[in-house]
């Protein structure tokens, strides 16, 4: 692995430089928190780097909620985004194994992610439903994403990951700050200053794969306690990162729209002659955590859970999947 530190400043310039080849989005936080904006030289110096994270997800760069899926790719200018948390950077593998599929690629997707560099930010403080260590997903990069980085001291410190990550970064000339093994022995330490926070605050939740056999032999009674609170908005499954549910709807001209779906909105498996296996709302309840944790463990090898903890942030009836998962722990 490459390792690159350049002074804050200068990378704020090289930011600015950049803009001239690549539309750039980044984390940036506000009164309401930190969510993605379009950066312009006005902006750079508002970034928001290792913070925990995001509101949108990843996922909304790459597969838009709505999309004509019979047009042409037409060409754009090629797009950075940056300060993304390692959850979201996780959540991109199970989208690729699902839209990149040799057999069965989704062009539009293909096309997107080829056409974007991922810069993703060490998470160095965590928010209260973070617990991304629990289902095997650390809290910076080390994979996936192109670059990686650390603000630390007045300094950004990246970490190369792939071919494109060292092409951008080919442009920029940085004299060397520190030793190699002393930048190293920083990352550690903040990096492991991190997963001890993580594991403290996420004691007696249940590990990934212990999870699908609590869901798998849960009884009727937990999934009709805890729906009992659900009002089928789908926020859980319209921010998550690794769901991706959508319809084909037809339209005149042999047109065809993608719009994206989730099985908590009732109707999710209606059928024409009007069946519905997910009518009663705990059924749907209890599917959605089927397909996480039992269902797309047997097809893909990427988690389908990365613990972004964004469901439980916007849950109107302020469910918690954790305590569901932590109850079932208790009573196994």
């Amino acid at each position: 692995m490459q390792y690159k530190s350049i002074k804050k400043e200068k990378w704020d310039k090289t930011l600015e430089e950049l803009l001239l080849s690549f539309n750039i989005f980044a984390s940036v936080e506000n009164e309401f928190g930190i969510d993605y904006e379009v950066i312009d030289p006005q902006n750079i110096g508002r970034i928001s780097y290792n913070k925990a994270k995001p509101a949108t997800p990843l996922k909304t760069f790459f597969l838009p909620v709505r999309e004509n899926v019979t047009s042409g790719i037409t060409g754009h200018k090629k797009r950075i985004i940056l300060g993304i948390t390692n959850c979201d950077v996780e959540a991109l593998k199970l989208l690729d194994e699902i839209y990149l599929d040799k057999e069965f690629t989704d062009i539009h997707y293909k096309n997107r992610r080829e056409d974007t560099i991922l810069i993703s930010s060490d998470c160095i403080t965590v928010n209260e439903q973070c617990h991304c260590m629990s289902y095997g997903v650390n809290p910076y990069s080390t994979s996936t994403a192109d670059i990686a980085l650390l603000y630390h001291d007045g300094m950004i410190i990246m970490r190369i990951l792939t071919a494109k990550g060292e092409d951008l970064l080919k442009t920029i000339v940085a004299p060397p700050t520190a030793e190699e093994v002393n930048i190293i022995s920083l990352l550690d330490e903040v990096h492991k200053s991190t997963e001890t926070l993580l594991t403290r605050t996420n004691q007696g939740l249940p590990g990934y794969s212990e999870t699908g056999k609590l869901v798998k032999r849960a009884v009727a009674d937990i999934w009709e306690k805890y729906a009992t609170k659900c009002v089928s908005c789908a926020a859980c499954v319209t921010i998550c990162p690794t769901c991706s549910c959508f319809l084909l709807i037809d339209k005149p001209g042999f047109e065809k729209l993608k719009q994206m779906d989730g099985c908590q909105y009732p109707g999710f498996e209606r059928v024409a002659g009007g069946e519905d296996p997910l009518h009663e709302s705990h059924v749907r309840f209890r599917n959605r955590f089927m397909c996480k944790y039992d269902w797309r463990p047997k097809k893909f090898s990427a988690v389908a859970c990365t613990g972004c903890g964004r469901c439980i942030e916007a849950c109107i009836g302020h469910i918690s999947k954790n305590r569901i998962f932590m109850e079932m722990a208790e009573d196994k």
